[in-house]
């Protein structure tokens, strides 16, 4: 009962998170666009800084998502 409390919690709180940074990531083209830079230019390109840590941050928030829903599901 507690651990299944605990473990909604932390369901939400990945998920809020989850949320933002996706949010954060996908305003404009990249992060450049924020401080008047543009893409338009390249034809490919890679993610330097902050904008590499936030996708690095996304998937590992998504994979903690998925096993903690698997956990709820064994639980219950």
């Amino acid at each position: 009962m507690i651990l299944e409390n605990v473990l909604q919690v932390v369901q939400v709180i990945i998920s809020v998170a989850l949320i933002g940074v996706i949010v954060f990531q996908a305003q404009g083209s990249g992060l450049g666009s924020l401080f008047g830079g543009s893409d338009a230019g390249g034809i490919s390109r890679t993610r330097r800084g902050l904008e590499k840590t936030l996708y690095q941050l996304t998937i590992a928030l998504s994979i903690l998502f998925v096993f903690n829903a698997i956990i709820q599901l064994l639980i219950q």
